[in-house]
């Protein structure tokens, strides 16, 4: 056993019995047999291992691109002194928090139009009803923006289910009002494949993508919207809108149908804009073989991507979120600022990314024609060389004509001006400039979100995706979701209504929303499963 570092972490068993005082321990993160794991001891409740990484090798590579920099925020809402805060038990967001807001996740209701039995997050018969006022939203988008250095450019309306909302598109309209570049719905799509309009209405309103739940190819392992989903699809296409897929990956389940949902997403990509695989988050008490027939990490679902691909997309092609940095203090020496600008300061470990070009039927990754590696010690360089005065204008000059060493322009796609897309994306550093490189390209990531088996402190402590809640405060996504009873559920029960003062305030019953499947007749099931048939490989 190697150890290759301590750090922070949670006693599953303390997080159930809501024993929140005692349920941080120390824990070490180790290399055994080639695999990166997480141990730690609770006085109380014994030994928990588990899965950190499942490929040492492929864990070096993510760290060497980790971000020591970081943003510290100038305006806490905790203001503790640092040596008084405890993680995660005092999010808000805090002093000892080490990244802006990338994405800010706002729960617009937990009603949902589905009630899938694995979904931890929907209001059930007799629960409160959570959901904000459009004051409440305006409240909570301002504080976002209020952000300092770096206020929040992008917002996900989430929920429950965001659609069953009759106000949603003024819930865009207004997050566009409060000035984000960036809005995006979270939805199971039932809606959008019933309403050919309600796609086209919330683009135009203002969202820039919708987020769209996407589980498999097979109804099996798409309970949610295998059905639905090539009539919503044909809804987004004529909305001009934009989506992302996003498949949570259990093994055993659906993780024999990666290579196939990335043939799809890349067989309509005039509409889909990328996939984020999320590797499952075992929240909950599970025993060890439970939790190992499920559990897999970022580079076993890379492993399967290469495998189902045959090679198309390999290993090689993937690099941590953080390596987008060297970017970002790129933009920041151009500009001549010592202001921070927007920075993906991710831990290493929480996910990794790569874009696809389609080429006729080949999928080629932007690793496999441009010398990434290359470009990322020349943008360092550079950077210095701005840093110590040198001009702006030789420095853009400079990655002007360096750009023509780090492209093969042999093995890119033949239709793709790219030399021109990247440099925009580059110099320019503004949502617009990258606009035209999202739409050329399919985004393939992966982002694993935590859970108390595997909880790391120091991941918390550089989260760029939090929520913000009802009551004003900022909170990591593995803090808010793995410890519901300290951050959501706690703060969302206080600002519910019962089901009678819903039911009152609307004038609609509660579960008019649910949503029935009617049933299909052979004609129009063979129909369904021939449009899936056609991205899979066997």
């Amino acid at each position: 056993m190697q150890v290759i570092g301590e750090t922070v972490s949670l006693c599953p068993k303390c997080v159930d019995e809501k024993n929140f005082a005692e349920m941080t321990v120390k824990a070490i993160v180790y290399v055994e047999d080639g695999k990166v794991k997480i141990k730690k001891t609770c006085p109380k409740h014994g030994e928990f291992i588990d899965d950190y990484w499942e490929d040492y090798e492929m864990y070096k590579k993510a760290q060497k691109y980790a971000d020591e920099k970081g943003i510290v925020l100038e305006n806490p809402e905790i203001t503790k002194p640092k040596e008084e805060i405890k993680c995660p038990n005092d999010c808000g967001l805090c002093s000892l928090h080490m990244s802006h807001t990338n994405l800010a996740n706002i729960v617009v209701t937990n009603r949902c139009d589905l009630s899938c039995w694995y979904c931890f997050f929907y209001a059930k018969k007799g629960e409160p009803i959570y959901e904000p006022s459009l004051e409440q939203f305006r409240e909570m988008f301002r504080r976002l923006k209020n952000q300092k250095p770096v206020p929040c450019n992008a917002v996900q309306l989430t929920g429950g289910e965001p659609t069953v909302r009759d106000d949603l598109i003024e819930i865009v309209k207004m997050a566009k009002e409060e000035g984000f570049d960036h809005v995006q719905v979270n939805t199971n799509i039932i809606n959008i494949s019933k309403d050919p309009e309600l796609a086209k209405k919330l683009v135009e309103a203002g969202a820039n993508v919708f987020y769209v739940s996407f589980d498999g190819m097979t109804p099996e392992s798409n309970i949610k919207n295998y059905w639905e989903f090539p009539k919503a699809l044909e809804n987004f296409r004529k909305a001009k809108a934009g989506i992302v897929l996003v498949p949570t990956v259990i093994r055993g389940v659906n993780d024999d149908q990666l290579g196939d949902i990335v043939r799809f997403a890349a067989g309509n990509i005039d509409v889909v804009r990328g996939i984020v695989f999320q590797p499952v988050s075992l929240v909950g008490m599970m025993p060890k073989e439970e939790r190992a027939k499920q559990r897999i990490t970022i580079p076993e679902v890379i492993k399967r991507i290469e495998e189902q691909t045959d090679g198309q997309i390999g290993k090689e092609d993937f690099y941590p979120i953080p390596i987008s940095t060297v970017v970002s203090d790129f933009i920041q020496a151009l500009r001549g600022t010592t202001k921070p600008v927007y920075r993906l300061s991710a831990h290493f470990a929480c996910g990794m990314a790569t874009y696809i070009f389609k080429d006729g039927d080949k999928l080629i990754p932007v690793t496999r024609f441009i010398d990434v590696d290359g470009l990322y010690e020349f943008l360092k360089e550079e950077t210095e060389k701005i840093n110590n005065g040198r001009s702006r204008l030789l420095a853009k000059l400079d990655l002007l004509f360096a750009l023509r060493k780090f492209i093969d322009k042999d093995k890119k796609p033949k239709s793709l001006s790219f030399r021109k897309m990247l440099m925009e994306a580059l110099a320019g550093g503004s949502y617009d400039s990258l606009r035209s490189f999202h739409h050329n390209s399919l985004f393939i990531g992966m982002m694993h979100f935590m859970d108390p088996y595997n909880y790391d402190v120091e991941r918390v402590k550089r989260c760029v995706i939090h929520y913000v809640m009802a009551d004003g405060r900022v909170v990591p996504f593995c803090a808010f979701n793995v410890i519901p009873e300290l951050y959501r559920d706690k703060v969302q029960r206080e600002y519910s209504m019962s089901v009678e003062e819903w039911e009152k305030r609307t004038g609609k019953k509660f579960g008019y929303e649910k949503y029935v499947r009617k049933k299909l007749s052979p004609e129009e099931e063979k129909k369904i499963h021939e449009f899936y048939a056609q991205y899979k490989k066997h």
